[in-house]
């Protein structure tokens, strides 16, 4: 008798970013690049790789026109997991990603958000930091490379060009802390 094993909610989120997004062309490149990256920093960081890589899958769904309520894919993302019973832990770690929380504050988002865990822990940081190393087409990238293209792309007049006072040295911040115990796990 072959023992069937459960799905971990990793697959299950691949599963559900595949079926919002799949086919979205860049997006889904850099999702999927997002959760390999997320996969070797949990490795490589000690983290659960059932949460970080699943919160990694599930970060841009809120993108889907399906479920974009808001128009703000984190807190939209955030708000479909929460309804489709995923754990609070997810939903909160999609919600908060890559100081969404400067971007929810501006929009006037933040009591919505709220809702939502804000860990700021190394499981946190470990996903912004996968986020921010994945370009759109899913190629790895330095953070300072990523931001000016997301600014690029987005434009002066972006909500994330509008925080980009306080959002870009929190992101410069999470970087340096991944990076410091990279480094520091190769010595």
């Amino acid at each position: 008798m072959t023992a069937v094993l459960a799905p971990t909610r990793a697959h299950l989120a691949r599963s559900v970013a595949e079926a919002l997004i799949g086919d979205s062309g860049n997006r889904w490149r850099h999702t999927a690049g997002v959760a390999e990256r997320a996969a070797e920093l949990a490795d490589r960081l000690d983290l659960d790789p059932d949460v970080l890589v699943a919160a990694a899958w599930l970060h841009d769904i809120g993108y889907a026109a399906p479920i974009a309520l808001t128009g703000f894919h984190p807190l939209d993302g955030a708000v479909h997991l929460s309804a489709e019973g995923w754990p609070a832990r997810i939903a909160g770690l999609v919600a908060y990603h890559s100081g969404a929380r400067f971007v929810a504050v501006a929009r006037g988002l933040a009591g919505p958000m709220a809702a939502f865990p804000d860990e700021r822990s190394l499981m946190a940081d470990a996903l912004t930091y996968a986020d921010q190393t994945v370009g759109p087409a899913g190629v790895r990238v330095d953070t300072e490379t990523r931001y000016a293209e997301m600014l690029h792309r987005q434009g002066p007049c972006s909500w994330n060009a509008k925080v980009g006072a306080a959002r870009r040295p929190h992101l410069r911040a999470i970087a340096a802390r991944v990076e410091h115990l990279l480094a520091v796990q190769t010595r």
